[in-house]
């Protein structure tokens, strides 16, 4: 069966956005608005940029050296097999407009939370904002727009930049979590949750974020479908809403669904491109070890390396239902290039690979399957891995 289930969410929207040293060296800048940004006065705005390299050097700094400026945040990640160093560009994206209008900023930039070093396309993505009265402008510049400002800089003296940002909160909408479960024939209340989130950010066409984390989910769920007989337990395949803005569609889930819990055997989304899974973690009940190494044995010979001692977070929507007690999974995709597209109008079909796409359709088929046939449970029960973390 398919059906849905509301969520409401504020209604941003962009339609232009346009910036430019004007001086001492003029010259036009790659930008693109962020998520929840206020727009600029019509006409733009004008004002004198304060660099920073980091989020923690912005907090360090004197507010008056800041106030009624453009505050550019220049903090750079590297490629990483895990992605591990957006943790440092979705901080800045996210924390530093809102610490920047605290401290009376005029307006914000970044340099963009990617590692497309020579591309002049910026990475949109959401902010910390959340009441529209404490928003300013606020964008991200594309790598090398970055480095040239960076430049421009450093010599020392006064660089104006006009910034010219049409956006905002228009109102509110009402989408949906569009849910495909197939039930199971022994036990059809409990569930094995997997998924992907339905929105994307609109540069691009959003096929690695995160087209193909439905894709992955709903052909494993086809998978299991096309089998002799049912699985024992309900594999329930969720399309996520408005995950970009703020996992509204997770949050809608966990809450519509946090009494049930327990019933949610094992569960995890993707949500981190198409590229080959590598690696599996799992947040489970230290009896449930076994099984997870059971389904480890299964995917090895596709190339995923079982992680025993970190844990699995159930991907950025279940995320939600795992903070309840939802026993959750992590399987990595390979994310070395995926920041190279994330967020931007590069975010297109060609970036995926059918061969890898059809690894991860594999893994996740054998994993849910397994979960849903396995004798006992693994651990869900409410808040049951609130001090989830690595383990010795």
């Amino acid at each position: 069966k398919v059906y849905t289930e509301t969520v409401t969410y504020p209604l941003w929207e962009r339609r232009s956005e346009h910036a430019a040293i004007v001086g001492p060296f003029p010259q036009p800048l790659a930008v693109i608005a962020l998520g929840y940004s206020a727009g600029t006065p019509k006409g733009g705005l004008t004002a004198e940029v304060v660099k920073f390299d980091s989020l923690d050097a912005l907090k360090k700094a004197d507010p008056a050296s800041v106030k009624g400026k453009i505050v550019f945040v220049n903090a750079k990640m590297a490629r990483h097999r895990d992605g591990h160093d957006y943790g440092i560009g979705s901080a800045v994206r996210t924390g530093g407009p809102v610490l920047a209008s605290k401290m009376g900023a005029a307006a914000f930039l970044l340099r963009s939370a990617g590692t497309d070093e020579h591309s002049r396309t910026p990475h949109t993505g959401v902010t910390g904002f959340r009441d529209p009265k404490e928003a300013i402008p606020a964008a991200a510049l594309s790598l090398p727009d970055a480095d040239q400002l960076d430049r421009v800089l450093g010599y020392g003296k006064p660089v104006s930049i006009k910034l010219d940002l049409d956006c905002g909160i228009t109102g509110t909408y009402t989408g949906a979590n569009v849910i495909g479960e197939i039930t199971g024939k022994k036990y059809p209340d409990q569930i094995v949750p997997i998924g992907g989130h339905l929105d994307s950010w609109d540069p691009g066409t959003g096929a690695i974020d995160d087209g193909a984390g439905v894709a992955i989910a709903m052909a494993a769920g086809k998978m299991i479908l096309s089998l002799p007989q049912r699985p024992d337990r309900t594999i329930r395949v969720i399309a996520f809403a408005n995950e970009e803005m703020g996992l509204f569609g997770g949050r809608a889930y966990a809450d519509k669904h946090a009494s049930e819990v327990s019933k949610h055997q094992l569960g995890t989304e993707s949500d981190f491109g198409a590229r080959k899974i590598w690696r599996m973690t799992a947040s489970v009940k230290p009896s449930a070890r076994g099984a997870i190494e059971q389904i480890a044995k299964v995917i090895e010979p596709v190339g995923v390396a079982y992680d025993p001692q970190h844990p699995g977070g159930g991907g950025s929507d279940l995320s939600q239902m795992h903070a309840k007690g939802m026993a959750a999974l992590t399987l990595t995709q390979d994310g070395t290039d995926y920041f190279d597209y994330h967020h931007t109008a590069n975010d297109t079909l060609d970036k995926i690979d059918p061969r890898e796409l059809a690894q991860n359709v594999a893994v996740y088929a054998a994993f849910s399957y397994m979960a849903a046939q396995a004798d006992g449970d693994f651990g869900s029960a409410p808040d049951a891995f609130k001090n989830d973390g690595a383990r010795d």
